[in-house]
Parts: structure tokens; C-alpha cells; sequence
């Protein structure tokens, strides 16, 4: 199959028999962005339609999450260049710190080597080779899903310029004051070797042990309880409620802390509840970060005793054990002494885990970073309250509030050495230099540069004005920010969507970074369940593609998005949207051998055919229904839209029902042709967004045009003679062939419940008396296999449906009174199930305790029933007597 069959660039050349993805997407795709179709241009005069792509992972490669928010963010701009707009699809990659550096620290171990071994500029240069060799894999995949980014602006977190724009505003944050170096509790992983935010820590249930101790000697002790026994070597108090008289005789005394030479206060702070446990409970401020706020309540010392790798540095005994060793080692010390009250085990509690290696997370003090976010949390709150920002769907705005209005001080410094290092500089006199991009750094002896690298989420969240030149006042920064839409998961609202905010508000103005945030679900598989290495059930969206084809990929990952709500995703899924796409190739390829053609306007109505006026008026509500449903984010019942009007309408009804005209010739062939072009050319231009691939060839062989790319969005048919605002309808047209659609698919449904094949010829008799149904006579018996009845017609069935009788002579293929016997089974059980639904509808007490979705199960239970009772029914009816 040559490359000029499957991508033809004439109207009406010859399509192949069958539609083969691989043979056609790569090319097309590189000939779009040889063009130059997807680059924007800010000297345009037209309007500004921008989304910035969650920059993936540089370590990352395409997963089905990247797929099915890449294919609504291509729908999305597709769309809106066929609308008119300069559309800007922003593509690029996060440097990923500690990932990253943790890939290239599993090469280095390979090697037998650490990177302390290389030294700083060393392992950095090597991390730089890593990003050119492996890095950037997932770019290519995103063309083969057809992504249309604008390839000339693609973006790297630590390219020269997003570098300067994170310099640029640290140094803009630390002169208004809002960043500052403070000692205080963090969540450190002692795998990684770095500070994490609390939004990358995960919790889990983990099965660990409750031990209670007692504290102090004679009357004056009292019992605390703990998870983690070793810190009690660091605790420096014990604390009460002010109001519980228990131990309101030990408030300002000194006991003893078990297993040290130590006495530590028991201090009395309403953070402390009477009601949980003995009321009791140690303060070790330097590991926990309630305990920290209690100790700066009552000026208590802070007392470290693990060193970064979670090794115990104080008192002998357990000097140089693990964090787990010297838990194990505590518990059997004090136990010895006779101080563990109660142990329990396992006891399951909410324990925190670093997100990117699962290692169990300490909270330790250290000095380091923040960014003071009360006033910038405020701003990106009110952004969203006023209306400038909106949140889609709606009820997702809560979460967001939740975030934003409760928001801690950020710590944005990383203990790394891949990253964008923290531009301030040490004098030897205790000299703190805050050093902009176009600052000269301090020299000299003893000036010496901050070690530590920020947070990877500092830099992606200057990403929607970064990526567009700022701090320059760029031309593309004037036409393309604010960006239109934000499409990602509800997941990271709070590592992404917070930070964006906060630094877009800040540093443009109040300008927000994006009009919409439009929150997607998660991708699971079909069984709604989490997809996971672990569990076996990851796919790689590549292998559907070389499979079924990327429109078929991108076909069913829309049809399952849903706004906020998670999608579940099938093999069986992929295939029957291949199949959708094979449908529009056959029916394509039939209409164009059959005369379908966008040549010349419209017929006049008055030449029209009621099957043409209907498709015309289904067509019109169709492009007004996605219109509608594209503006609300509505991809899963667009999709549905599409696929029901393309599949069903379309190609099932429509052009059934077009046959005999077809084959007749003449000028009713014309005028259908002609309506059948104008058909599909709306309906390839509305399939496009979401299955490009197969829509570009079709489109492009139907009318010749250049690129259904850069061709226009489709507005509501207007017919010459019925002229309409909102673009032709006629009701009139629709309810006859709704009659039509009504008595063929009764009839079929007849002949299956007989048992007949669907080729099978019957004789029948017709009475379409006083119905409009007499025009479509033909039409009917051809696609119901219906023969003329004879000189013997004999009305063994009749089924009267929609104003019209089908009289049907089965004498010979079904056995009368066998059938009556199986309907008269099958109306029993119907009946049985609707008074079983009446009796539970009518029973008050089952309906003022039942959940509304019971209710409404059993109120479709009884719906269905009685559609059934009155088709079994009909059927019976139409049975002649028995002999």
C-alpha cells in the first residue's frame, strides 16, 4: 500500500478497502509539523488561545495518565485553531530533581562508584549526559499520539531561560521579605538525603507497636504513649492540659526521663487532649512537629538524636544503631527496668513515606529555605473566589479552598545537587548575598554559594509565564499569557495547580496564570482499580497504538473522561473504537463511490427527500450539542455525541436509507449525494479534535482540501429555501423518520425473538394508511427483507408500531403454539417483576430507608417491566388463534 493511496490529496481519488493506522499516522503527522500547522505566531491579529503541557518527567515515558490528558489538551487546541484562534500548544520537560538524580545515582552504583566519588560539577555534567542520552523519550511518543504542540518553543525547566526567570523571582520573593532561612521540623528521607514538602509525603497504614512508658519516680510519675520508643532519648518535657487535675501537682516540676541522667519538665499546653490516652504526652521538639510548636510555646531545648541517615548519635548504649534498631533496643531496655506499662502489637497506624523511593519519613529539625505563603495563598484564593479563575467542575473547588486557605510556609530548598541552586551566597563575616540574574556573585576568600538546590515544583510553577519569556517582555509572553486552560489531574492541585497560582498572581500583576482549571480523574483499568507495577495491570498506551492505532487510543480515553471523576480503561474498549474508526472508512469510502460530493451549494429544499431533511436537522443539533459540551469540558458525552450521530444516524440509518436512492440514479441520487458530502465533511470536521488520523485522510480525499489542521470548525447547515436562526431544523422531518426508525427496529426485534435469520425473506403486508410512512414503503422492506405478500398471504403476525401494521406470513418457519407457550412464560415473569417493583415503591418504610440510587434501580426495574408486558403483549396479539 503506497503512501498517495492512504493520504490521496485529490476529492473522490480511491480509498483502500481497509484503513491500515501505521501506514498513515507517522507520516501525516510529520507533514503537520513540517508545515508548520501547530506554530503560533504572536504578531497574529487573531485571538490568543493558549494551553502550557504539565511538563512531564524528563525520566518520564508516555503512560496512559500523559495520554488521556495530552489527547483532551489537543481536542481542546485542535479545536480552537479550526475556530479561528492562534492557538498555542506549549510543550516541555521538568527536570525532576531528586528522580532524576536517583537514576543517575543507580548508574553510578552500577559502576561501583557514588557521587561523591565525581564531586559536585562532575556528577552534575554527568547528569546532564543522562538527559541527553535517555531523557526526553517520552517527546517522541507524544508524537506518535499525535500532539499538536508547537515543537519551535519547547521547553526545559533548566534551560538558560526558565533558569533566569527562577532566579529572577527568588530574588524578587527574598527583597519583599518573603522568603527566609528558619530552623524548623521537616519531613526528611533518610533514603534520598533531602527535605520534602508535606505534599510529597504519602501516608499509609503501616502495622508498627504502641508502647506506654512511665516517667518519673514514686508519686511523681505519670505514663505517656508512643509509636516510636527511640525518641524518647530526645524528649526534653512531658506536657498536660492546663485543666486536668490529674497532674496538676507535677505542672513546674522536673522528673526523671528513663534511661539518661536526665530531668525534664512536665509543662502544662492546651494543645494536649485530657480525653485521649492518659492525658499524658512526651515533647521531643526536634522529631515532631507538634511537639516543636509545644517546645517554642515553653522555650524547652531542641535535642537532636539522629544524624540524616536515621542513625542514632547520643547516649552510649545505643550510639550508631538504626532508627528500627534502636526502637527494638529502647523497648527491651525499658522493659527491663520495669517502665513499659502496655505494649501493643501490631498496632496499625498512619505513618508517612517519601513519595518518590517509599522510605518511611522522619520529621527532623533542620535549617533550611521557606517561602512565606499567607499573602500569596490569599491571592490565589481570591483569584478563584472573584471569578477570575474558574474551577471545573465546580465541586472540586472546595478541595482547592481546603488547600490554599490552611496553607503552611513552604520549604523550597532541596539537599541535592541536580536542580536550580539556591542563588545566595555566604560571607566570612556572616554576610547574606541574595544574587539576581544580572547581580555579580560575591568573590573573594570565604564567600561561599548556598549548597542546597529549590524544590523541582519552584520552577514548574513559574511554568505558564516562563515558558513564554518572562522576565522579558516578550512578544509572546503580551499575546499568549494568561493561558486559557490548565487540564490536569485533581491529584496535584497541591504540588502544581496551588504553586502556579501563587507565583502567576505574584509576579504578572495579578494576572492569573489561566481562565479555567479544568481537573481531570485518574486513569484505572477496566475494573476501576488503580493501575500499578505491582498489581500487574500497567499498560503502555504504544502497544494499543502499533495495535488498534492512536485514534482508537485517543477515541476511547475520551469517551471515558468524565470531569474529576476517574476513568476506567479495557483492551475491549481500545478494539471497539478501532472498529469505530473502520466504520467511518467503509462508510466513507461507500459514499464517495456512490456520488457523496461537497461540490456546489446545498439543493433547495423543496428537492429534498424527509431522510435528507432529517439527517441535515440531526446534524445541526449534533454541532450545537459538542459546541456545547467542548465549552463545559464535557469530552466523555461529546464523544458519545459524536460516536451515536457518526455510527448510528449516519452511517446506519442514513445511508440505509440513501441505498435506493443511490441506486436509482437521477436527480434524487444528486440531491442525496450532495447531502451526504455536506454530512460528512461536518462530521469529519467535528470527529477531527479527538481521532485525527484517520479523519485528516477521509476529509482530505472527500473535499481535496489542504488540512483538516488549519480547516475551518463547523458552524450549523443552512438549506436554500429554509432558512432558520441557529441553522436549518425540521421537527416534522425528525419524527417521521424517528416513525420509520421505530417500526424497522420493532419488526427486527420481532424476527429475532422468532428465531429468523436476518437475511431471511419474509412476506408482509404494509398498511401505512394515514402516516407519512407511505413514501418510505421501499425503504422499509429492504431493510427489514420483507417480500410483496401473494396470492396465499397468510397474517400469522401482526404488529402494530408507530401509526402503521406490519402484518408478517410465518407460516412455516415458527410453530404457533410453541410460541405462544414461550411469550405467555415470558409476560408471566414480566408481570411478576413489576408488581414486585409496585410492592417495594408503595411499602413507605423501604422508601424512607432506602438510598435514592436503590430507588431509582427498582423505579427502572419497573419501567422496563412494563415496556416488556406491553411488547410481549403486542407480540401475542399478532400470533393467529390456535387451531
Amino acid at each position: 500500500m503506497t503512501e498517495n493511496t492512504q493520504t490521496p490529496s485529490s476529492p473522490n481519488s480511491e480509498l483502500p478497502t481497509q484503513y491500515a493506522p501505521a501506514e498513515v499516522e507517522g507520516k501525516l503527522y510529520e507533514r503537520w509539523v513540517e508545515r508548520g500547522y501547530f506554530t503560533a505566531d504572536p504578531k497574529s491579529e487573531k485571538p490568543a488561545y493558549t494551553i502550557v503541557i504539565p511538563p512531564p518527567n524528563v525520566t518520564g515515558s508516555l503512560h496512559l495518565g500523559h495520554a488521556f490528558q495530552h489527547t483532551l489538551m489537543d481536542a481542546l487546541t485542535r479545536r480552537k485553531r479550526m475556530q479561528g484562534y492562534e492557538s498555542l500548544w506549549l510543550p516541555g520537560m521538568d527536570h525532576a530533581g531528586i528522580a532524576t538524580q536517583n537514576k543517575v545515582e543507580q548508574q553510578l552504583a552500577e559502576e561501583g562508584k557514588s557521587r561523591h566519588d565525581l564531586g559536585r560539577e562532575e556528577f552534575v555534567e554527568r547528569v546532564w549526559q543522562w538527559k541527553e542520552e535517555y531523557g526526553g523519550k517520552i517527546l517522541g511518543q507524544m508524537r506518535r499520539l499525535g500532539d499538536g504542540v508547537d515543537w519551535s518553543r519547547e521547553r526545559f525547566t533548566m534551560d538558560e531561560g526558565l533558569s533566569k526567570a527562577v532566579q529572577t523571582i527568588f530574588k524578587k520573593l527574598f527583597d519583599d521579605g518573603l522568603i527566609y532561612r528558619a530552623e524548623r521540623i521537616i519531613n526528611w528521607c533518610p533514603r534520598c538525603l533531602t527535605a520534602i514538602s508535606d505534599i510529597e509525603v504519602e501516608y499509609q497504614e503501616d502495622a508498627g507497636e504502641l508502647v506506654s512508658i512511665k516517667y518519673g519516680e514514686g508519686q511523681d510519675t505519670l505514663v505517656v504513649a508512643t509509636t516510636r520508643a527511640e525518641t524518647m532519648l530526645g524528649d526534653t518535657a512531658v506536657a498536660v492540659h492546663p485543666d486536668d487535675e490529674r497532674y496538676a501537682h507535677l505542672v513546674g516540676k522536673q522528673i526523671k526521663l528513663p534511661l539518661t541522667d536526665r530531668t525534664i519538665p512536665v509543662v502544662a499546653d492546651t494543645h494536649v487532649d485530657p480525653e485521649f490516652g492518659t492525658g499524658a504526652v512526651k515533647v521531643t521538639p526536634a522529631h515532631d512537629p507538634n511537639d516543636f510548636a509545644i517546645g517554642q510555646r515553653h522555650g524547652l531545648p531542641n535535642m537532636t538524636i539522629m544524624d540524616e541517615r536515621g542513625v542514632i548519635t547520643v547516649h552510649g548504649p545505643f550510639l550508631g544503631l538504626d532508627r528500627y534498631e534502636a526502637r527494638s533496643a529502647v523497648v527491651g531496655a525499658l522493659r527491663e527496668q520495669g517502665r513499659i506499662v502496655a505494649e501493643k502489637r501490631p498496632y496499625l497506624h498512619s505513618v508517612g513515606h517519601c513519595s518518590r523511593c517509599r522510605t518511611t519519613v522522619e520529621p527532623r529539625l533542620s535549617l533550611q529555605w521557606w517561602v512565606k505563603v499567607e499573602t500569596l495563598a490569599k491571592a490565589a484564593g481570591d483569584a478563584v473566589r472573584d471569578g477570575r479563575v474558574s474551577i471545573h467542575p465546580e465541586e472540586m473547588s472546595k478541595r482547592y479552598f481546603d488547600w490554599v486557605d490552611n496553607l503552611n510556609d513552604w520549604c523550597i530548598s532541596r539537599q541535592l545537587w541536580w536542580g536550580h541552586r539556591i542563588p545566595v551566597w555566604y560571607g566570612p563575616a556572616g554576610e547574606v548575598v541574595c544574587v539576581g540574574p544580572d547581580d555579580e556573585a560575591p568573590t573573594g576568600e570565604g564567600w561561599v554559594q548556598d549548597t542546597d538546590v529549590l524544590d523541582t515544583w519552584f520552577s514548574s510553577g513559574l511554568w505558564p509565564f516562563s515558558t513564554l519569556g518572562w522576565p522579558e517582555k516578550t512578544p509572546d509572553l503580551e499575546k499568549f499569557y494568561s493561558t486559557d486552560v490548565l487540564v490536569t489531574g485533581h491529584d496535584i492541585i497541591f504540588f502544581w495547580v496551588a504553586r502556579m497560582m501563587m507565583f502567576g498572581l505574584y509576579a504578572m500583576d495579578g494576572e492569573p496564570p489561566f481562565k479555567t482549571i479544568a481537573l481531570t480523574g485518574l486513569v484505572r483499568d477496566e475494573r476501576g482499580k488503580k493501575m500499578s507495577k505491582s498489581f500487574g495491570n500497567v499498560v503502555d498506551p504504544l502497544d494499543w497504538m502499533d495495535k488498534y492505532g492512536s485514534d482508537a487510543v485517543r477515541f476511547t480515553l475520551a469517551k471515558g473522561a468524565n470531569p474529576g471523576t476517574d476513568v476506567p480503561i479495557g483492551e475491549d474498549w481500545v478494539q471497539a473504537s478501532r472498529n469505530f474508526a473502520n466504520k467511518i472508512w467503509n462508510a466513507t469510502r461507500f459514499a464517495l463511490m456512490n456520488g457523496a460530493t461537497i461540490e456546489g451549494d446545498l439543493p433547495p429544499v423543496e428537492k429534498m427527500s424527509a431522510t435528507d431533511r432529517w439527517i441535515l436537522s440531526r446534524l445541526n443539533k449534533t454541532v450545537a450539542q459538542v459546541d456545547a459540551y467542548y465549552e463545559d469540558f464535557q469530552f466523555s458525552k461529546l464523544s458519545e455525541a459524536l460516536y451515536h450521530f457518526a455510527w448510528d444516524e449516519v452511517f446506519d440509518w442514513y445511508v440505509e436509507l440513501s441505498k435506493t436512492t443511490f441506486f436509482a440514479g437521477g436527480e434524487g441520487a444528486k440531491v442525496s449525494g450532495r447531502v451526504l458530502g455536506e454530512v460528512l465533511d461536518t462530521t469529519l470536521r467535528l470527529l477531527h479534535p479527538v481521532v485525527p488520523f484517520v479523519t485528516e485522510t477521509l476529509w482530505t480525499t472527500l473535499t481535496g482540501g489542504e488540512s483538516l489542521v488549519v480547516a475551518a470548525w463547523p458552524k450549523t447547515v443552512s438549506v436554500p429555501g429554509a432558512d432558520a436562526p441557529g441553522g436549518f431544523r425540521d421537527e416534522a422531518a425528525e419524527a417521521e423518520i424517528e416513525n420509520l426508525q421505530a417500526v424497522v427496529t420493532e419488526v427486527r426485534r420481532f424476527r429475532a425473538d422468532q428465531g429468523l435469520q436476518p437475511g431471511q425473506k419474509v412476506p408482509a403486508r404494509l398498511d401505512l394508511t394515514g402516516t407519512a410512512l407511505a413514501a418510505h414503503e421501499g425503504a422499509i422492506r429492504q431493510l427489514l427483507r420483507l417480500q410483496p405478500e401473494g396470492d396465499s398471504f397468510s397474517a400469522t403476525a401482526t404488529l402494530p408500531v408507530a401509526g402503521a401494521t406490519v402484518a408478517l406470513d410465518l407460516s412455516g418457519t415458527i410453530d404457533v403454539a410453541a410460541e405462544r407457550k414461550r411469550l405467555s412464560k415470558d409476560l408471566a415473569a414480566a408481570e411478576k417483576e413489576k408488581q414486585q417493583a409496585e410492592g417495594k415503591l408503595g411499602n413507605e418504610a423501604f422508601l424512607a430507608k432506602a438510598p435514592d440510587n436503590v430507588v431509582d434501580k427498582i423505579k427502572g426495574r419497573l419501567a422496563k417491566a412494563e415496556a416488556d408486558i406491553a411488547r410481549i403483549q403486542a407480540q401475542l396479539d399478532g400470533l393467529p388463534p390456535a387451531q
